[in-house]
């Protein structure tokens, strides 16, 4: 085994990406074939149906209430939940696959489950195991970070300039998706037939009025946890920054006999987080296999076809945003070469496509900065857990792509003044968007109503998010890597590696 040893990790993630790809290309989930559960003299049955011709709902007194074709798996689906959670009674299904198929009383239906989806609890543990590192190290490590600083007008300095940055890649990234949306229109270049088909398989998230506009005045107010330990078991990032702040600050203030010991205790901890993340990382691999082998297996790449201009967009903005911005900025404000910062970057990068979470990515971030880039840790323990939380390049460009994309579907013109509210609303979303996978599409909801786009025009980009979550995250996190070396040469600490 010399010779897997001596693969680095970075290609063999890489190697775990591709061949999870293939893996679940290869059994990819049919949407020809279905599993259902009913019940036969009381107790619960599986039975599965496969390449039928149509399939009919019958209510108890056998009357059919909603018939679908051979092509209407994921509205089969949609239809039965609907139909259980609005409680309307117990329904019967027919089925013609060559011969008639009578199942009573349908509690659920769902996709057969192949092998590539039933091995993404592998990956989900490969997450886990990253978010479980992630706020212990971001804690002890922005303690020491801060107390190691000393005068408290060089944190409020760094954090200042730390701030100004993160706003000006946030505005830049939106400001390129805005702009690639309005020259490509790809909402126009959806044809009315996969408007409906769209509209009809996918739902929006229901939350109802739950999520209101952003308020920046709350966010500040937000910060100040009124438990500590709450925070930090919520997982609430911006908190638990202000309170390792606090401690960090704090400890320069007091004696030094009794300030050493406590500093030297978290520094332990972060070491030894540091320590666990290299331990976590030779699984990587394998959890990248099974993430990237579900996600394909499950979603696969036809609907990308139906979406293909919209995608096309967004994953533009992303690379321009990526490349043509960041590197660049990096190169002249850091004086990193631009090959060097994205070499030194590769193991973040793939973590975060595949992970599609800033949050689990940000214990693999913090280490590339400090043993590639030579960004010291006082800093990437500062910055980084500041970027996780509020600084999302990617998000903040794919709400304003999808904003203008399902404004232009429904034949609505947004004027300058409705983008330049996008503009202001995608980067105070981006502020409260959570460092998870997923959650950009609830945050999206703030950024339409702003502007007063249907709601329920998420369901025709909902068939591609899980794939360009994955694209999105990247940007997101080389952002906030790219602001800790500008930082760190700004303070004059940056530490060339070979």
């Amino acid at each position: 085994m010399n010779w897997w040893k001596s693969i680095p990790l970075h290609h063999k993630i890489l190697g775990g990406l591709i061949l999870g790809a293939l893996f679940g290309a290869l059994f990819n989930v049919s949407k020809y074939e279905l599993s259902v559960q009913h019940k036969v003299n009381g107790e619960d049955q599986t039975t599965e149906l496969v390449r039928w011709q149509q399939v009919e709902f019958l209510d108890q007194s056998g009357t059919v209430v909603a018939s679908f074709g051979k092509e209407d798996q994921l509205k089969i689906i949609q239809f039965v939940r609907t139909h259980t959670k609005a409680k309307q009674g117990p329904i019967n299904l027919r089925a013609m696959t060559g011969s008639q198929v009578l199942l009573e009383q349908v509690q659920s239906i769902e996709k057969v489950r192949t092998i590539a989806v039933i091995i993404k609890p592998i990956g989900t543990i490969f997450i886990r195991l990253l978010m479980f590192v992630a706020i212990p190290l971001v804690l002890s490590s922005l303690i020491v970070g801060a107390a190691s600083l000393g005068d408290i007008r060089h944190v409020g300095r760094l954090g200042g300039k730390t701030m100004l940055f993160y706003l000006c890649t946030i505005t830049s990234a939106i400001t390129v998706g805005l702009t690639l949306v309005n020259l490509i229109s790809p909402g126009t270049r959806l044809s009315p037939d996969a408007k409906e088909k769209l509209m009809m398989e996918f739902r929006p998230p229901d939350i109802g009025s739950s999520v209101q506009p952003p308020d920046l005045l709350e966010m500040l107010v937000r910060i100040v946890p009124t438990n500590p330990f709450m925070a930090i078991s919520g997982g609430e990032m911006l908190q638990i920054v202000f309170f390792a702040l606090m401690i960090g600050v704090s400890l320069t203030m007091i004696d030094t006999t009794k300030s050493k010991p406590v500093i030297d205790f978290f520094d332990g901890i972060s070491e030894t987080m540091i320590k666990m993340v290299g331990m976590i990382m030779n699984l990587a691999p394998y959890g990248v296999f099974a993430l990237i082998a579900a996600t394909v297996g499950e979603f696969g790449f036809d609907i990308l076809e139906t979406l293909v201009w919209y995608s096309a967009t967004l994953i533009l903005g992303l690379l321009i945003q990526t490349f043509l911005v960041l590197g660049p900025a990096v190169r002249i404000f850091s004086g990193i070469p631009y090959k060097k910062f994205f070499s030194g970057m590769k193991e973040p990068m793939l973590v975060a496509f595949t992970t599609s979470s800033s949050g689990a990515t940000l214990p693999v971030n913090m280490k590339a900065c400090e043993n590639n880039l030579g960004v010291p840790k006082k800093i990437t323990s500062f910055v980084l857990p500041l970027g996780a939380t509020i600084n999302m390049d990617g998000t903040s460009m794919y709400q304003a792509v999808a904003t203008v994309f399902i404004a232009q579907v429904y034949g609505m013109d947004l004027n300058l003044t409705q983008q330049l509210t996008i503009l202001l609303t995608a980067v105070l979303a981006s502020i409260g968007t959570a460092p998870v996978p997923g959650v950009g599409i609830v945050m999206l909801i703030i950024v339409l109503r702003s502007v007063n786009v249907p709601e329920e025009g998420i369901a025709l980009i909902l068939g591609v998010d899980r794939l360009l979550d994955m694209c999105r995250t990247v940007p997101n996190i080389l952002g906030d890597a790219a602001v800790a070396t500008i930082i760190a040469k700004s303070e004059g600490v940056l530490e060339p590696r070979p």
